[in-house]
């Protein structure tokens, strides 16, 4: 794909969309000897489903990114390139509105594939099992992160455009495996528990999470693979506990009440127009 996708009336209401199809799995990333920097130290964990030796065994999985100056780093860093392509489009602006991944509003990047408005209805159980999702999927992958550095494209490249706002400290933070992309992929597999019957819509929302992570710039192909993957690992923990089984049937009851509102998100069409074009 060549230059950036129009800027079209779908494009505004993508921009209008607080959360929100065919997906290409990225690479697996391979062993490397990258060490962490010296002045990295884990992140505290708290709050979540999971005891912090869970969420540490859950880290400690994750392998090694790219070696530095290899053939696979060199292809990674040419396809991240590629999304360069999208900046300014629909896709990009749908990439803007899933950088949104606050429990209180994550739930609506779900709207069209659970066909619901999760803003027309309180849903405290919901924002309350998302929370803990996320302390859980977060703590994972910022653990990881300890453990060997790779600089974000926006790191490598500053004049790089991000979707978000970005500060020189965000640029220089690491990349590998992406943070949201593991709270994405672990946000879906919660979302495809909670409606078994549009669990596949709703894994592959959470699989364009990570796909908006490249989009903007904020981590390589390899990054979002890892963080998929580590996302789904946490999360297959997260639903063997009791806490979260009985969190689930609480917020089953919120979607159902979310659903006798008969709304749903007038952005749909313009996220489906955003989410069928081509990807590199």
């Amino acid at each position: 794909m060549r230059g950036s996708p129009a800027v079209s009336a779908a494009a505004l209401a993508v921009t209008a969309l607080l959360a929100g199809c065919s997906s290409t799995p990225f690479g697996a990333p391979v062993a490397s000897a990258v060490a962490a920097p010296a002045a990295m130290s884990a992140p505290a964990h708290a709050g979540g489903y999971l005891a912090v030796e869970r969420v540490e065994a859950l880290a400690g999985s994750v392998p090694a990114p790219f070696a530095d100056s290899s053939a696979e780093q060199a292809a990674d860093r040419a396809l991240s390139d590629r999304y360069r392509a999208y900046e300014g489009g629909d896709r990009w602006l749908l990439a803007t509105a899933h950088a949104e991944l606050s429990p209180r509003l994550a739930a609506q990047h779900f709207d069209c594939a659970l066909n619901a408005r999760f803003a027309s209805a309180p849903t405290p159980r919901l924002t309350a099992l998302f929370d803990k999702v996320l302390k859980d999927a977060n703590g994972a992958a910022e653990l990881a992160k300890t453990r060997v550095f790779r600089p974000r494209p926006v790191g490598v490249d500053p004049s790089r455009a991000a979707c978000t706002t970005v500060s020189a400290a965000g640029r220089a933070s690491a990349s590998y495996p992406s943070g949201s992309a593991t709270v994405g992929s672990a946000y879906g597999e919660a979302m495809a528990a909670l409606d078994p019957a549009h669990a596949a819509a709703a894994r592959e929302i959470g699989h364009q999470i990570a796909v908006s992570r490249v989009v903007c710039g904020m981590h390589y192909p390899a990054d979002a693979a890892a963080g998929e993957v580590l996302g789904r690992a946490v999360f297959a923990q997260i639903a063997a506990t009791p806490a979260f089984q009985a969190d689930l049937e609480a917020a089953r009851a919120e979607l159902a009440a979310v659903r006798a509102t008969g709304l749903t998100n007038p952005g749909c069409a313009a996220e489906r127009a955003a989410l069928a074009l081509p990807l590199p």
